[in-house]
C-alpha cells in the first residue's frame, strides 16, 4: 500500500509540475510567436482581451470585465490601447444606448483566428492517442479544476 502511495505521490507532484510549466511555456511562445508575427504591436493580455471578445458574440465591456475579472477601469484603459491599434472597435446597443458591445475589427478577427489555431494545435497534442472516455476523462478534470479556480477566485 505504502508503494502505491508514493507512487500517486508522484504522479500528483508530476501533474502540479507539468501544470505550472505548461501555463508558463504557453504564455512564452505565445509572446514569442507574436513578436515574430505581423501582430507585433499587441501583447499577450491584449491578445487574450481579443480571443474573450470573440469572434461573433459582440460582448458587452460588463461581460468581458467579469469573465477576465478586470476592473472596468484597466479594462477601458485596454480596450483604448486595441481600438488604436485597430483591432477591436465599440458600438452602441441599439436596444440600450448605455451599453457598450465590443466588435472586432478584420484585423482582430484574423489574430483571434491565428490564436485559436495555436489552441487548437496544443488541444490536439493534448488528447493524441486518447479514446471518447479519455476525453471524457480529461473534460471532466478540466472541469474540476475550473470549479476549484472559481471557488478560490470567487466566482
Amino acid at each position: 500500500m505504502n508503494a502505491i502511495s508514493d507512487e500517486i505521490k508522484e504522479d500528483y507532484n508530476f501533474i502540479s509540475d507539468s501544470l505550472v510549466d505548461i501555463y508558463d511555456q504557453i504564455m512564452r511562445i505565445e509572446e514569442s510567436e507574436i513578436k515574430k508575427s505581423r501582430f507585433k504591436d499587441i501583447t499577450a493580455k491584449e491578445l487574450h482581451l481579443v480571443h474573450t471578445i470573440g469572434l461573433h458574440d459582440h460582448k458587452t465591456t460588463s461581460e468581458v470585465a467579469r469573465i477576465l475579472r478586470l476592473s472596468k477601469g484597466t479594462l477601458t484603459a485596454n480596450l483604448n490601447n486595441l481600438e488604436r491599434k485597430g483591432y477591436i472597435f465599440r458600438i452602441r446597443n441599439q436596444r440600450d444606448r448605455r451599453i457598450i458591445n465590443l466588435v472586432l475589427t478584420s484585423k482582430g478577427r484574423l489574430l483571434y483566428r491565428a490564436h485559436y489555431a495555436f489552441h487548437r494545435k496544443l488541444v490536439e497534442q493534448c488528447l493524441k492517442g486518447f479514446d471518447g472516455s479519455d476525453i471524457k476523462k480529461m473534460k471532466q478534470a478540466l472541469m474540476n479544476v475550473e470549479d476549484f479556480i472559481g471557488e478560490v477566485s470567487g466566482r
